[in-house]
């Protein structure tokens, strides 16, 4: 009976340590996509978009959320990869080190998913709405207070 606790102890331990290591690369390397809800804020409040635009954008925007949802389903499974390769080492060892730069290249796969989108979104707009675009997007990625 000790052994069975101790299993769980350890199953228990390995648990917390990959719920921490999914928090801090949530929080730390992924971060809710706050450019492009600020960018999306500007679009559909503030600028006056013609139909011919909102159409564009739309189709703009359904063709990344498709994009952005495989990605996210690949990080949550690397998630998932990351904890049974926590559980398995207990430590920080290749499996684990080999789970992490795979979550971070799904990561990075993402961003410039995002940016593309971004860019191909800033294409649709004329000139004074893309000078409000760009503004929008500088200030989201550099204001510390967002």
């Amino acid at each position: 009976m000790k052994g069975v606790r101790r299993y769980a102890l350890v199953a228990l331990v390995a648990f917390a340590a990959a719920f921490v290591a999914v928090m801090v690369a949530r929080t730390w390397f992924a971060p809710a996509p706050r450019v492009e809800s600020e960018v999306h804020a500007l679009l559909h409040e503030r600028l006056t978009l013609d139909a011919d635009q909102e159409r564009r954008i739309h189709a703009l925007e359904i063709g990344f959320a498709q994009r952005r949802a495989a990605m996210e389903e690949e990080m949550r499974a690397d998630n998932a990869r990351l904890a049974q390769a926590i559980a398995a080492e207990h430590g920080y060892g290749p499996k684990v080190s080999e789970a992490v730069d795979q979550s971070h290249t799904v990561m990075g796969q993402l961003q410039k998913e995002t940016l593309k989108h971004i860019f191909a979104m800033r294409a649709v707009l004329r000139p004074d709405q893309a000078k409000q675009f760009d503004a929008a997007v500088v200030k989201a990625l550099t204001d510390p207070g967002q």
